[in-house]
């Protein structure tokens, strides 16, 4: 557990120590994202289509694994802001709608297929992976006969929110990260756990039940 020094707010607390243990013992980039302020985002975009749930100041490329910089952003500079993790570096992901995401869950692990860290805000699912390059995932998916736009890619360029969340929606882990034998967090491979994804997503689209 990470201090909660007296006179802080829990909920600021509790950013804090969750950006520690992604920067620190998970050893992903995190960054602060935007937030909210009278109802609008901190971007100063009236029109934002994601207020509050974005990077904005810093921007992505700032995002660090260094703990005197995590702690200065969430102490003093963006102590309200919810903590992303840049995709593409050390951690990608691919998302689905969280209907979907829960009916994979499921399957894969009835296939004792090993999944790494999972995130659940109330609409989707996030399946953590080792990163992928853009090209590796482009070729994997035009091996299959469709693909839904209801499946989201969080590689080179991406970025995940993690818990607690903020004030876009919370964010909490499924399944939580687990530490691999040589420090950091276990993560698969994307490919053997493509397929299945695109197949659970598919049949909520089409409206089939699932397996």
């Amino acid at each position: 557990m990470r201090e909660n020094p007296r006179g802080r707010p829990p909920a600021r607390s509790a950013r804090l120590a969750a950006a520690l243990e992604a920067a620190v013992d998970h050893r992903w980039p995190v960054v602060p994202g935007a937030v909210l302020r009278c109802g609008r985002c901190s971007c100063g975009d009236p029109d934002c289509p994601v207020p509050g749930a974005h990077p904005h100041d810093p921007p992505l490329l700032a995002a660090t694994t260094d703990a005197r910089m995590v702690r200065w952003w969430w102490e003093r500079q963006s102590p309200d802001a919810p903590v992303l993790a840049a995709t593409g570096r050390a951690v990608s992901a691919v998302s689905l709608p969280a209907e979907a995401g829960a009916r994979a869950l499921a399957y894969l692990g009835a296939l004792r297929l090993p999944l790494g860290p999972v995130l659940a805000t109330p609409s989707r699912y996030a399946l953590l992976v080792a990163p992928y390059s853009l090209d590796a995932l482009g070729e994997m998916l035009s091996q299959l006969p469709w693909v839904p736009g209801s499946l989201h890619y969080h590689g080179p360029g991406g970025f995940l929110p993690l818990p607690p969340g903020g004030a876009a929606g919370p964010v909490r882990w499924v399944l939580a990260p687990r530490s691999s034998v040589d420090g950091g967090v276990w993560l698969p491979q994307v490919g053997p756990l493509l397929g299945e994804l695109v197949e659970a997503t598919v049949r909520l689209d089409s409206g089939h039940s699932a397996y």
